[in-house]
């Protein structure tokens, strides 16, 4: 409990709500590199004391859902767009493989869409246009969050092992991020090559 004890008047207690915005931001609209978010507070939380471990994992879950639900909703609510905007060009049947997929594989989808760069937002608006279910897309959510943030927590854990000063763990742990983003992506990119 000495973890939530914590004086949120000191200035250094910023980092929490800069954590939790930067994460919910980050997961509706893809302009802040979350994953590199969560790496540099577990960095700063190996090497001081201005940040907690299980505070920066826990918020960054919480971002990290939330934003994933409201993108998710926000599919919902415009799904005739959405799946307008998935079939266009594409063949009829099209909409109905994927919702035999997400009926079939719905909350594995969501997982690894959460995990694969660049995944996650085309995995939840077709969710959002086939409607699936949000009782479901909560439970798959919640566990692709809590991989997806252990997995970059991790990186910044290494980092913050390595080095004791908290700014070149910082940014050994957004250097490792983003190496570990690109070549996922890079492996995505061939795979989908040698499919086509």
């Amino acid at each position: 409990m000495s973890a939530l004890a914590l004086d949120w008047s000191n200035t250094s207690s910023a980092g929490y709500p800069t954590l939790f915005a930067g994460v919910l931001i980050g997961s509706i609209v893809p302009i802040v590199p979350t994953g590199a978010l969560v790496g540099a507070a577990a960095a700063v939380a190996m090497t001081t004391s201005h940040l907690s471990l299980p505070l920066v994992l826990l918020l960054s879950v919480l971002g990290a859902a939330i934003g994933d639900v409201v993108t998710y909703l926000i599919a919902r609510a415009g799904s005739e767009a959405a799946i307008r905007r998935l079939v266009r060009g594409q063949r009829p049947d099209r909409l109905i493989n994927a919702r035999e997929r997400f009926a079939k594989h719905g909350w594995q989808l969501v997982v690894i869409g959460r995990l694969v760069p660049a995944g996650r937002i085309p995995v939840l608006v077709a969710a959002g246009a086939v409607a699936y279910p949000w009782r479901r897309l909560l439970a798959a959510t919640a566990i692709a969050c809590v991989l997806w943030a252990l997995a970059y927590a991790v990186l910044g854990i290494v980092s913050g092992g390595i080095f004791d000063s908290p700014l070149v763990a910082t940014l050994i742990a957004t250097v490792l991020v983003l190496v570990v983003t690109g070549a996922v992506q890079l492996v995505a990119k061939r795979r989908e090559r040698r499919k086509s």
